[in-house]
C-alpha cells in the first residue's frame, strides 16, 4: 500500500477527523435528544464544533508540580487511540478484504486506552481532586472491562472468528437469547466505558467540580473533550458491527440507511439513559458491574456455547 494513501486513511478518512467530525455531530445530537427530553429547543448544529474551537485557543496553564510531559501527552494518547480504534471499524465497513485476523482484540485494546488517558492524566496534574477523579476512572475501568469483554466473546463463539469482518459477514448475534443478553450488557457498559450517567462519578461536577479534568485549560483540555466526542460515536458504531452486522456499503442505499439508523438508534438510547437514571456512587458501581452485569454476560457466553 502507497505510504501516502496510508497517511491519508490514518489522518483524514476513516481516521482522525472524519472520527473528529462524526464525534461532534453525535455529540450535537446528543445535546439535542437532550434538549428534547427537558423541553427545551438545544444548541445549534455547530455549536460542539465552537466549544472544542474555542478552547484550542485559549491559553494552557499548567499547574506547579505537575509532571508536565505526562500531563500534556495524555489527552494525545486517547484521542490517537480512539481514531485508530475508529479506522480499523470503518476499514472493515469499507474494504473488508484489508481486515486482519484478531483485529476484534485490538480494538478493545484501544477503546481501553481512552480511559487510561484520563488517569494518568489525572494523576500527573497532582491535584486532590483530579486524583480523586482519576481513582474512580480507574475502578469503574476495572469494574466494566470484565463483563465488556464476556459480552464481546459471544459473537465470537458464534462465527468462531475474532476478526470483524466474519462478524459482519455472518447472522447478527442479537437473532439468538445469547447475543440478545450480551447486547444488553454491553450497551450498559458502553454508557460506563463513556463516563454517562449513572457511570460519571469519575467527573461529578457537583461533587468533583470536574475530576480528572479540573486542572486541563486550553487545547488539552479541548483534546480531551473532542476524545470524549469520538468515542461517543466510535462506541455505538462498534456495537452494531459486533451485534448487527453494522454499515454494508457493498449492498445498496437500503442496507446502508438501515445500518446508520441502527446507529442512531442505539445513540439516542444511551442518551435517554443517561437523562432517565440517577447518578451511581462508585462502590455501587462495581457492585452492579461485578454482580448482575458479569452474571447476566456469563449466563450468555454459556448460552452461546450451548448454541442458542
Amino acid at each position: 500500500m502507497d505510504l501516502g494513501y496510508l497517511i491519508l486513511q490514518v489522518l483524514v478518512f476513516p481516521g482522525l477527523l472524519f472520527t473528529a467530525v462524526a464525534g461532534l455531530i453525535t455529540s450535537w445530537v446528543d445535546r439535542k435528544v437532550t434538549a428534547r427530553v427537558q423541553m427545551r429547543v438545544g444548541p445549534p448544529f455547530l455549536q460542539p464544533f465552537y466549544d472544542v474551537l474555542k478552547l484550542m485557543i485559549k491559553e494552557t496553564c499548567i499547574p506547579a508540580g505537575t509532571a508536565r510531559g505526562l500531563f500534556l501527552s495524555a489527552p494525545l494518547f486517547g484521542m490517537a487511540a480512539a481514531a485508530l480504534a475508529s479506522l480499523l471499524i470503518w476499514r472493515a465497513f469499507l474494504v473488508p478484504g484489508q481486515t486482519f485476523s484478531g483485529d476484534i482484540i485490538v480494538i478493545l485494546y484501544l477503546l481501553t486506552i481512552p480511559a487510561v488517558s484520563v488517569i494518568l492524566g489525572s494523576f500527573a496534574s497532582q491535584n486532590p481532586l483530579a486524583s480523586l477523579g482519576g481513582s474512580r476512572e480507574m475502578k469503574l475501568l476495572l469494574a466494566y472491562e470484565l463483563p465488556f469483554v464476556l459480552a464481546i466473546l459471544v459473537p465470537v463463539i458464534h462465527t468462531h472468528s475474532i476478526r470483524l469482518f466474519d462478524l459482519l459477514a455472518a447472522a447478527p448475534a442479537v437473532y439468538k437469547p445469547s447475543g440478545i443478553i450480551a447486547f444488553a450488557v454491553a450497551i450498559i457498559c458502553m454508557q460506563a466505558k463513556l463516563t454517562l450517567v449513572p457511570f460519571d462519578a469519575p467527573e461529578a461536577e457537583t461533587e468533583l467540580t470536574g475530576g480528572a479534568y479540573v486542572e486541563y485549560s486550553g487545547p488539552p483540555l479541548g483534546v480531551f473533550k473532542l476524545t470524549r466526542a469520538m468515542m461517543l460515536f466510535t462506541m455505538p458504531i462498534f456495537l452494531v458491527a459486533i451485534f448487527c452486522n453494522g454499515i454494508a456499503f457493498d449492498k445498496g442505499a437500503l442496507p446502508i440507511l438501515l445500518g446508520v439508523l441502527k446507529y442512531l438508534g442505539l445513540v439516542v438510547v444511551v442518551v435517554l439513559i443517561r437523562n432517565t437514571a440517577p447518578r451511581l456512587r462508585i462502590d455501587q458501581a462495581v457492585k452492579f458491574f461485578w454482580g448482575p452485569v458479569t452474571l447476566a454476560a456469563l449466563v450468555a457466553v454459556i448460552a452461546a456455547f450451548l448454541g442458542w
